[in-house]
């Protein structure tokens, strides 16, 4: 029996009932089919999970599945298909490698290929909706293969069309189409433009703008380090609120707004959790909050599901308390609710 905590970055966890590893397309569907009617979890990297110390009852299947399959044109760039196993990172750095102009904001992510359009991951300014044409998926309901266009996705922020409808589909690959070039499109994220050297609207070259983020992401504790406890999170634990136009004028003058584009404003949960008391380093149990960036809840050593939990509680309540607003949580949660 497998322990979820060897195969999750917060490297917390229970058991699998079952625990089924697979690296090709016909495995996949065949452990899905095996699994029949009972709860399945897909896992790749595990970086986006939190399991709770129960574990999981039913099929934990582990996607390794390596493909990639290209068509490429001297002139306008590359349909790239990827196989949901491979390593987010390790991808976009290929695409840079090969002269191909799009990932680079997302460099350092965490995770694998078919994880990507489920949270529709982002960073920096972009999302990995704009560079997606289609997802080729199983669906378990109606037992057999379903793929959808870019708009079929059903894409939003940090949610999908996969994201909504949760154990129903299992993504195999995505088909992703990136622009030949040396430039960036225009740097919109102050913070980047800043580590870059220039002016929020100018552009980058693409390889110089893969490092500056990882080092962006290094610097917050969001790229994973085995010797580093820091780094032993899921990432960003909650996502940024959107909320309406009338509690963003409730907030502090200095509270960052960004306007969506349905008339809604979306505000920073790393500002929130910060100025309503939370503070780095901040623990219960063996959890604490990353020294380095407060949505990074952290595994310091000895944590279990349920300190990390608790600890995202803790924020959750000091954040509605001083600004009535219910943060949501970015990460997987499985057994274990807010």
């Amino acid at each position: 029996m497998a322990d979820l905590r060897d195969y999750t970055s917060l490297r917390v966890g229970g058991p699998a009932k079952k625990f089924v590893e697979v690296a090709t397309e016909s495995e996949i569907i065949a452990a899905i089919e095996a699994a029949g009617d009972t709860p399945i979890l897909i896992i790749g990297g595990g970086t986006n999970i939190l399991v709770s110390d129960s574990g999981f009852e039913g099929t934990v299947i582990r996607i390794n599945s390596h493909s990639m399959q290209s068509e490429v044109d001297a002139c306008s760039g590359a349909t790239l298909t990827i196989g949901a196993g491979e390593n987010w990172d390790e991808f976009v750095a290929t695409t840079l490698d090969r002269g191909f102009a799009g990932l680079e904001t997302l460099s350092g992510i965490p995770g694998t290929v078919g994880a990507a359009p489920i949270q529709n991951i982002g960073a920096y300014g972009h999302e990995v909706s704009e560079f997606i044409t289609r997802v080729r998926t199983y669906d378990r309901q109606a037992k057999g293969l379903k793929t959808f266009t870019n708009s079929e996705c059903e894409f939003s922020y940090r949610n999908s069309h996969f994201k909504a409808h949760p154990g129903r589909y299992v993504v195999l690959d995505v088909q992703f189409n990136l622009r030949r070039g040396e430039l960036t499109t225009p740097i919109t994220y102050a913070e980047l433009a800043k580590k870059l050297g220039i002016e929020v609207g100018e552009k980058a070259p693409i390889s110089a703008t893969r490092t500056a983020v990882l080092e962006l992401r290094a610097a917050k504790g969001m790229l994973l380090n085995p010797n580093d406890r820091d780094s032993w999170s899921a990432g960003s634990f909650f996502t940024n609120p959107i909320i309406s136009q009338e509690i963003a004028a409730t907030l502090p003058t200095d509270a960052p707004r960004w306007p969506t584009a349905d008339g809604k404003v979306k505000t920073s949960a790393a500002w929130l959790i910060e100025h309503s008391g939370v503070h780095k380093g901040d623990s219960h149990g063996g959890a604490r909050v990353s020294s380095k960036h407060v949505l990074a809840l952290t595994n310091a050593g000895d944590a279990t599901a349920a300190d990390i939990a608790e600890l995202a509680k803790s924020a959750q309540r000091s954040v509605f308390e001083k600004f009535g607003i219910t943060l949501e949580a970015e990460v997987n949660l499985v057994g274990i609710s807010l």
